[in-house]
């Protein structure tokens, strides 16, 4: 006696199929089918279908001052749809600065207006307990119940609880893929919550199994042109990119590009790291120094590309760069001139979790958790990258793309940019250099 139902926790609709029974072979015993129909009984209904409850659904976002409206405009766009599929209503979103006190305030006010369900999207992606959505969440009255989810994309999807006069209220800090409409660990923790279904940390452990979505028909992704397992389709083309147009205001009047780091320049040892990876030929862009900086880099293989515009911030120098990049390169990683502890292993890493298909498309190191460099971008990024502006990099473009985002942890070479003799110092004592 077989019964087959679909997976649990699907979302069904209204008359269609959910289970089948099927005697195999088309009869059986009577005390078989007795002992069938005893089991089914001692544990309760074989199935049930917990119904969608009307919901009132707020979502407030943060906003850095490089948050572009048109990001979080998306973000309500597809969380809308997302409610309307699981038959809830949306309040007006709230969109304030990316500040504990204020995310606070606005998760509040949701809750004052009614909302059975309140999910909060911040403009830099979770990755600690103490950052500002969990921070915010808590001072607005709740607590954490549950960082992480082993769902891939999903992974950055923190739950919490509310304790309101109305009882308790789910707080959902959105990880970066609820921008896109596809589906993702978010959809099934909501499809829960509206159906008044507890979600705990152990229902979202045992997610993982099956929580890797990869190309299905419900997430199609646009494959590249070549055969389909042809080399061209596992061995993109990666540009090197390595940004040394800097003035290095805070080291005073040392470039710090030129300072010494075990008997040679800063800048040619993170040249030298990205010559021995598999990123093709590094293409370094000059400006402040330009021809000392040339100079340090005497006898290595790499092109050159001049910034005159440098004093206008690392925005002007990623422009110049992208611009220089051939046309036909998959992807480009992007490294920093003053990172002396980068390495060719770290960077063949980045290379290989690289893969748009299959939505890793920016691959960024980490150390424990925290974002750093240098960074791998597919080429569908380079023209928001050359559109930034101002003397900030395009650390934003991450948060806003974080349904395309991977990250490899790296330890603390991901951070170690120098910026000051004091950094200099350190970072040559901790090595004896």
């Amino acid at each position: 006696v077989t019964v087959a139902t679909v997976a649990p926790y699907a979302a069904v609709a209204a008359r269609r199929m959910i289970a089948t029974i099927k005697v195999i072979p088309f009869a059986a015993p009577r005390r078989a089918v007795a002992a069938a129909a005893r089991a089914a009984a001692a544990g309760g209904p074989l199935a049930r279908v917990a119904p969608f409850a009307p919901k009132t659904i707020g979502l407030a976002m943060s906003r850095l001052p490089g948050t572009r409206e048109a990001t979080l405009d998306k973000t309500l766009r597809t969380v809308r749809e997302r409610a309307a599929r699981v038959g809830a209503r949306m309040l007006a979103d709230r969109r304030v600065r990316h500040d504990e006190a204020a995310l606070a305030e606005a998760i509040a006010a949701l809750v004052a207006e009614g909302a059975d369900i309140v999910l909060a999207s911040g403009a830099s992606a979770v990755v600690d307990r103490r950052d500002v959505v969990p921070a915010a969440i808590e001072r607005a009255g709740g607590r954490i119940e549950h960082f992480g989810m082993p769902v891939d994309p999903g992974n950055l999807l923190l739950l919490g609880r509310l304790e309101t006069p109305r009882g308790r209220v789910p707080a959902v800090g959105l990880p970066g893929c609820a921008r896109s409409p596809k589906p993702n660990g978010f959809d099934w923790v909501l499809e829960r919550l509206a159906a008044n279904l507890e979600v705990r940390r152990a229902d979202i452990a045992r997610m993982g199994a099956g929580g890797l979505l990869k190309e299905t028909p419900a997430r199609p992704q646009p494959r590249d042109s070549a055969a389909a397992g042809s080399d061209a389709a596992h061995m993109p083309r990666i540009a090197a990119l390595l940004l040394a147009a800097g003035q290095s205001r805070r080291m005073g009047p040392v470039n710090k590009l030129l300072s010494s780091i075990d008997g040679e320049p800063m800048v040619r040892r993170a040249a030298r790291a990205l010559l021995a990876s598999k990123a093709e030929r590094p293409l370094v862009v000059t400006g402040h120094e330009a021809p000392r900086v040339r100079a340090a880099l005497e006898g290595l293989d790499v092109g050159f590309v001049h910034n005159p515009d440098y004093a206008d911030g690392l925005s002007s120098s990623l422009r110049r760069g992208v611009a220089a990049l051939d046309a036909d390169c998959d992807g480009a990683l992007i490294g920093l001139g003053d990172m002396p502890g980068m390495r060719a292993a770290d960077i063949d890493r980045a290379i290989a979790a690289f893969d748009p298909p299959e939505g890793r498309a920016i691959v960024v190191p980490t150390c424990r958790g925290k974002r750093g460099n240098p960074v791998l971008w597919a080429a569908r990024f380079f023209a928001q990258i050359a559109a930034v502006s101002g003397d900030v990099g395009a650390r934003h473009l991450i948060g806003e793309n974080a349904e395309w985002v991977c990250e490899i942890e790296v330890g603390d070479r991901a951070l170690a940019d120098i910026d000051t003799a004091g950094a200099l110092a350190s970072w040559r004592a901790a090595r004896g250099a």
